[in-house]
């Protein structure tokens, strides 16, 4: 049985450069979101989300990007979940993308709000039935007896609205507004590229602009 200390990798597909990079975050997220998406990296959006508790415990999970734009990056979840009780008594989190196969990941850092209802009602109906049905079953992070109470809870609610759920009030977006970035990508020996982005000024005065600096690895 191999040990798992014995466990190693060679990095040796790619270069990150300040030369090669884009002076704007988003578009080099972009670039790299897309080059994941078309060399059939397996689920490219995934994303881990990290929270911290009142209590200063962090945690973290996997959600999935739903949209990103100047204003930040935008997953949706039940409001009531552990995540969402921590984002509400702290409102800074951070999210990675962790693309194995292209040896790169992204960290993102930021404030986090709600998106507004209008946005969580449209993509809420652009859903699969199931998954619709699913946010109202779900008591999500509660204790439950068995999966039976989920199910019971999804023929109850598809009932009771004819299948044609409408959004649950606990249940929407969240945007991140990115004020760091990271970009690293694997090189040879463990001397990998990492190049970092700091927003400097305040968002609501002008003169903001992105400091890129480059990390050691």
């Amino acid at each position: 049985m191999t040990s798992i200390a014995d466990l190693r990798k060679s990095y040796e597909r790619a270069e990150l450069n300040e030369d090669a990079s884009h002076a704007e975050p988003l578009k080099q997220f972009e670039q790299w979101l897309n080059e994941a998406i078309t060399s059939g990296v397996p689920e490219p959006n995934a994303m881990t989300l990290a929270t911290v508790a009142g209590n200063l415990r962090p945690s973290t999970r996997v959600v999935l990007i739903k949209a990103y734009d100047e204003r930040g990056i935008v997953w949706y979840t039940n409001f009531e979940s552990r995540k969402g009780q921590e984002l509400a008594g702290n409102p800074y989190a951070a999210l990675q993308f962790h693309w194995v196969e292209l040896e790169r990941v992204v960290r993102i850092e930021g404030l986090v709000e709600k998106v507004s209802d209008a946005e969580s009602d449209a993509y809420f109906h652009t859903r699969p039935l199931d998954s619709r049905l699913g946010a109202w079953a779900s008591p999500q992070s509660e204790v439950i007896s068995g999966r039976g109470v989920l199910i019971a809870n999804a023929a109850r609610y598809g009932a009771q609205f004819m299948l044609q759920p409408p959004r649950p009030p606990h249940w929407g977006g969240y945007r991140l507004k990115p004020d760091h970035w990271q970009f690293w990508q694997g090189r040879k020996s463990r001397l990998h590229d990492r190049l970092r982005y700091t927003l400097q000024g305040s968002p609501s005065a002008p003169g903001e602009r992105w400091i890129r600096q480059r990390l050691a690895p």
